[in-house]
């Protein structure tokens, strides 16, 4: 009981500060952006953009442009053969490594700093959940964290890892009796195999939280329950009272995961990125995720809608907009430059600063000028399914151009174990809902230049199956909501 004693007291007084820093966002911002300017003043790229000359938000914005993967190369290259104060003072601790799209795996610097920052800020959001709710109980009994393997290899001279199997060497003192599984489960490299010893590790284990991405925690789930022969994780876990997630989306998963646990557990949604720890949910009850403003990063934003002009517009936190869609670009305490993500979120509010996360900014359906992004598809679907009684799996969705001389279409690849008596209800209300989130989509089918969306309903286990043959089973990868080729929808269908 000590240590839910002590969560509670610290909560009382880390909640409040947080929510103060909120008060002075602006201020924040702009100091921040000073710091890590005159920290970075005498670094290869601090000297080649004259730092030191910077005295404002609008001078830097003139002095950086927005930056990509592509065009960090040979920073990369550089600090992996050694070489030191290239974007950051020094070398970086680690290369996160993280899934390209062009580029193939991406080697994303981490700073001794930016590590720091990580960490308190996934303390920080179990504290915002303690004083939200009351409830600090999950301390005193065991953790786990679907996470990747902590083994590590090298990129060059710097060591390189999955920011998941980065953070199992940072986790604190005070939850490192807590966590599971051991190290030598976590280094399995098979998914499957994992998922299964991760589950017979920690059958007889008291577990109260439970985190990682939801697709595969489903995957432990339905393990344990296979291997204990119970009818629900409950039964096997009197005392899980937290799940904790990031990478994707919840509400796909909530109704299977509710149903696999046996009631509607506490949750709570994190943001981090192999770039930075971006945000936190902070009230059980508001939608949105609490920006992080005390993770070394200074945020810019771009309209969506903009995102892939010559010269598009970039804006500071003191500009934004409510419920516009922006392209994410960071600048780091590890030398990240006007980087831009890849991730599109809305703010939701300002005070104080709440987003929602959208999508990609590559990954949409706009194969016929409908502009259609993850944020609408999911809405359309869920909240169809939701009327007529549909768990949903998973989920992705193509343009299907067809060559009969019928209309164009939307195609959805939907994974469910009770569709099939409700499917053309189902292809009619999320028509309709689509209709509703989206003008363009809306006009495109009133002009008659796209025919009513189709569902293709999957067998349990192919969105696994796709991932499998990938290699991309487990950790931090999820499958894209929907993508402007019909590259994902042809691999499903040929499985």
């Amino acid at each position: 009981m000590l240590k839910s004693a002590l969560a509670k007291l610290a909560a009382s007084y880390i909640a409040p500060a947080i929510y103060h820093e909120h008060e002075q966002a602006i201020q924040l911002q702009e100091k921040l952006l000073k710091n890590i300017l005159k920290s970075a003043a005498d670094t290869r790229f601090g000297l080649k953009h004259q730092f030191k000359s910077i005295r404002d938000y609008q001078e830097f914005k003139a002095a950086v442009s927005i930056r990509d993967y592509e065009s960090m190369q040979t920073d990369i290259a550089d600090i992996a053969d050694g070489r030191p104060n290239v974007l950051w003072p020094g070398k970086p601790l680690y290369f996160c490594k993280s899934s390209g799209t062009t580029s193939g795996i991406k080697y994303i610097p981490v700073s001794q700093a930016q590590m720091a920052d990580m960490i308190r800020a996934a303390r920080n959001s179990l504290m915002l959940y303690v004083q939200d709710s009351g409830q600090s109980d999950f301390f005193n009994h065991k953790m786990i964290f679907l996470q990747g393997s902590p083994e590590l290899e090298h990129h060059g001279q710097i060591p390189a890892g999955r920011l998941s199997g980065i953070v199992y060497h940072h986790v604190p003192f005070y939850a490192r009796q807590s966590r599971m599984p051991g190290y030598a489960t976590n280094c399995i490299a098979d998914w499957e195999q994992k998922v299964e010893a991760i589950a017979r590790e920690t059958l007889r284990e008291n577990m109260s939280l439970i985190s990682g991405i939801p697709p595969w925690c489903v995957m432990y789930f339905e393990k344990l329950l296979e291997l204990s022969g119970k009818q629900q994780v409950k039964d096997i876990f009197p005392d899980f009272k937290l799940f904790a997630y990031g990478g994707v989306n919840y509400e796909p998963y909530r109704s299977k995961i509710e149903s696999l646990v046996g009631f509607a557990i506490d949750s709570v949604e994190t943001y981090p990125a192999s770039e930075g720890f971006i945000a936190y949910q902070d009230k059980q009850n508001n939608p949105g995720l609490l920006l992080n403003l005390s993770g070394g990063i200074f945020y810019e934003f771009v309209k969506a809608d903009d995102f892939f002009e010559e010269h598009p517009q970039r804006i500071s936190l003191k500009d934004v907009e409510l419920n516009v869609n922006y392209a994410l670009i960071l600048n780091t305490n590890a030398g990240l430059w006007g980087y831009s993500i890849g991730d599109t979120v809305k703010f939701i509010s300002k005070n104080p600063y709440r987003i929602l996360v959208t999508g990609r900014i590559k990954h949409f359906v706009s194969a016929f000028g409908e502009h259609v992004i993850g944020e609408e598809v999911e809405y359309a679907l869920l909240n169809a399914a939701r009327e007529l009684h549909i768990t949903i799996t998973e989920f992705t969705v193509a343009p299907k151009v067809n060559t009969e001389g019928e209309l164009p279409y939307h195609e959805w690849f939907v994974e469910s174990p009770n569709i099939a008596n409700s499917l053309m209800e189902l292809e009619k209300k999320t028509d309709e809902y689509m209709q509703r989130k989206n003008i363009y989509y809306r006009d495109l089918r009133s002009g008659n230049v796209l025919q009513q969306l189709k569902i293709r309903p999957l067998p349990t286990g192919r969105f696994i199956a796709y991932m499998k043959a990938e290699g991309k089973l487990g950790g931090q990868n999820k499958v894209p909501r929907l993508m402007n080729d019909r590259t994902i929808a042809d691999r499903l269908t040929a499985l």
